[in-house]
């Protein structure tokens, strides 16, 4: 009987009391790592309960059991992501394996590809990283410049790819490249799976504003991956990396609001602590992140569906958006305090980091400008 059959309800029973007993074991140490700005926590023990995850079942809910996964419904997949959320369970390493390439994988991938790569990303044993972004294609996603051509069996790439999260402990980067010489825009384009231990593959960490390096730049010198390793056909990558795009934006997004919820009761708190909320401009604020973010959750459960389509812009542009200005919102809380750096090796409080990590919130995985533009051009069907 599968996780859907026993309707969502029971799943989120079951997902409530094995978190609380995987987390008071072996894995208690783990409460709370990772997240943003703070990837560097703990990584090895993250690792290590990524596999355990896997080991007993919750990794890969939706996929078809044949890959590991349990075929759950998407309410099912909802009820296990904010259980997780709610246990203060640690930020996922594998993340972008089961929620990016894995789905692309089983809708484009050859058989050959699905057995290959799909059992080591539900174990936890392998990592991946996204190599689309440029630093002359950014938010202009279709003016990529890295290159691949096929020779003696291999594609061979070459090429910088920036924005990198995690490729610095990733095992494999899923590749945006042009392969037909000539071509321009979105066509010419080919999806490629590019192991990261290869000569000709150079990370270069980036140093952020909370200090910490989760993004990298990535450059490629003839780097190479065998012929087979392109998902869909040669020059139909630009419709691949579409579809990755979508399924970015699916139902863990409603455990990822779990923690919103949380950041939000803290800066509340401290708002009390300090005296804040005592201003009525500051408690408007508050009332308003809240009304807000209630408003986030329903609009996000009103378009959940397997096939996500262009619309789901309008939610990364939404919890981007109140996001960064929960972060704004944080400083405010602390008044003077907000401005200075923990006396012990200058390191910064949780909501000092929230500010600064947020900054980024509306330039990564699609910019806000370009998230307007596709709500306006393929949801509204508005010219150009």
């Amino acid at each position: 009987m599968s996780v859907s059959d026993r309707g969502a309800a029971g799943l989120r029973e079951e997902a409530r009391a094995w978190l609380e007993d995987a987390l008071s074991g072996e894995f208690a140490h783990v409460r709370g790592l990772g997240g943003p700005g703070r990837e560097h926590e703990g990584h090895e023990l993250r690792q290590a309960w990524e596999r355990h995850l896997g080991k007993a079942g919750w990794t890969c809910l939706g996929w078809p059991e044949r890959y590991g996964g349990r075929a759950a419904s998407l309410e099912d997949q909802v009820a296990f992501y904010e259980e997780y959320a709610r246990a203060d369970a640690p930020a996922r390493v594998g993340h972008i394996g089961e929620g990016l390439i894995g789905p692309t994988i089983l809708e484009f991938g050859t058989d050959e590809q699905k057995d290959r790569f799909l059992p080591p990303i539900q174990r936890g044993d392998e990592l991946w990283c996204q190599g689309y972004s440029e630093p002359e294609a950014g938010s202009d996603l279709a003016n990529v410049q890295t290159k691949a051509h096929l020779e003696g069996g291999e594609w061979v790439v070459t090429g910088q790819k920036v924005w990198t999260s995690l490729a610095h402990v990733a095992d494999w980067c899923f590749v945006l490249c042009r392969t037909e010489p000539g071509s321009q825009r979105h066509k010419g384009l080919s999806y490629l799976l590019v192991p990261m231990d290869r000569p000709g593959v150079d990370v270069r960490p980036i140093v952020q504003l909370t200090g910490t390096s989760e993004f990298n730049e990535v450059f490629f010198d003839g780097a190479r991956t065998a012929a087979g390793n392109i998902l869909g056909a040669p020059g139909d990558g630009w419709r691949v990396a579409m579809a990755t795009l979508g399924y970015e934006r699916g139902a863990s997004t409603l455990g990822q609001q779990i923690g919103f919820r949380r950041e939000l009761a803290k800066v509340i708190e401290t708002a009390g602590r300090t005296g804040a909320i005592d201003d009525p401009v500051l408690r408007d604020r508050l009332v308003q992140a809240w009304l807000e973010l209630e408003i986030m959750r329903l609009n996000a459960l009103r378009m959940l569906r397997p096939d996500p389509g262009p619309e789901v812009s309008i939610a990364k542009l939404y919890w981007s958006e109140w996001h960064r200005r929960l972060g704004e919102l944080a400083q405010a809380v602390q008044g003077k305090a907000g401005l200075v750096a923990e006396p012990v090796e200058g390191e910064f409080n949780d909501l000092q980091r929230l500010y600064l990590f947020s900054r980024a919130d509306t330039i990564y995985a699609g910019s806000s400008e370009i998230q307007r533009n596709i709500i306006a051009e393929r949801t509204l069907g508005l010219p150009r």
